[in-house]
């Protein structure tokens, strides 16, 4: 008999496919999020939960006895959706897409950078809206990007990522905030300073991206204090979580000019965004679109697939966090 799987959203085609051949699989047609009865239901009726960053797997929703789920093969790298500690408690493997992502994610904080930077979203709602009055020298001046200073805020595969189309590509210097010492031939290519606290970072960069997991460890590790640490003419980008920056100590800063602007693609409490942000010019703001490109989110259901195949093969597990 085939493992019985759930999956809480839609994915891509190809993914679904190869996932109604191998499990008895259920697919949520309607694509929209499951609710927390909908999801404890799925963990009593189901060998592997599928779930994404759209599911808050927190500990209520598993449980407290007849968990039949085995594996939660999660789509995407980031976990701070899923109570890891509930996971293991009830003897769940939980497993993630770490690698396939990186490009494109960091190809999205190049992205808001530039935009926010060279106000590139302000300009095209003005020239949408009709309201160009016609090139002139004093219009629209922005921030330029090349040859700034980069501070990146986790130095990992994106991080890096990040680090080094900003060296390569536009001639920035970058420091880093990692909490362990990174030092590989990757940063010595692209001469970036590790700094010892996270503030140093915050006072040298003119962009500061942030690259570091969501959850409790690092719920709003920007707080007002260390957005007041910013440059007055710097950009905050975050790629990450969204809840690794508090949202109304951000809101207050923009409103104060602490800081020139921000390039968000996350939100805390996401799709739920906060009203002022929408209004500020100097704010880019994307529908978490770091990883949506064809290539990528077909490779993260691959990912997937891999791992619950080799779960209930029997076989180690290459991407399992718990």
């Amino acid at each position: 008999m085939r493992p019985r799987v759930i999956v809480t959203r839609r994915w891509p085609a190809t993914v679904e496919q190869l996932l109604s051949q191998r499990f008895d699989t259920t697919f949520n047609r309607h694509d929209t999020p499951l609710t927390s009865n909908e999801l404890r239901a799925a963990f009593r009726d189901f060998e592997a939960v599928l779930p994404t960053v759209s599911d808050h797997l927190s500990a209520a929703v598993f449980p407290e006895a007849k968990v039949r789920t085995k594996v939660i093969a999660n789509f995407g790298v980031g976990f701070s959706h899923i109570d890891t500690d509930a996971a293991r408690k009830h003897g769940i493997v939980v497993t993630n897409t770490p690698g396939v992502l990186t490009d494109c994610t960091a190809d999205i904080a190049m992205c808001l950078m530039l935009s926010v930077a060279r106000r590139a979203g302000e300009g095209e709602r003005q020239l949408r809206a009709g309201e160009w009055p016609g090139w002139c020298p004093t219009h629209m001046i922005g921030s330029k990007v090349s040859g700034k200073t980069l501070g990146v805020v986790g130095m990992g595969r994106i991080g890096k990522a990040t680090a080094r189309r900003a060296r390569f590509g536009f001639g920035m210097d970058v420091v880093f905030y990692n909490r362990s010492k990174v030092d590989d031939e990757e940063i010595v290519a692209i001469e970036a300073r590790q700094l010892s606290s996270l503030e140093e970072v915050l006072a040298e960069a003119d962009f500061v991206s942030l690259h570091c997991p969501g959850g409790a460890e690092n719920r709003q590790l920007i707080n007002a204090s260390r957005l007041a640490a910013m440059k007055r003419g710097a950009f905050l980008i975050n790629t990450a979580r969204g809840d690794v920056v508090d949202q109304n100590a951000l809101i207050d800063a923009l409103m104060r000019g602490e800081i020139a602007g921000a390039g968000l693609d996350v939100f805390d409490g996401e799709p739920q965004i906060p009203e002022p942000l929408k209004h500020m010019e100097n704010v880019v703001l994307l529908p978490h679109l770091g990883s949506a490109t064809k290539e990528t989110r077909v490779a993260m259901g691959m990912r997937a697939v891999e791992n619950l195949v080799a779960f209930f093969d029997g076989r180690p597990v290459p991407d399992r966090i718990v």
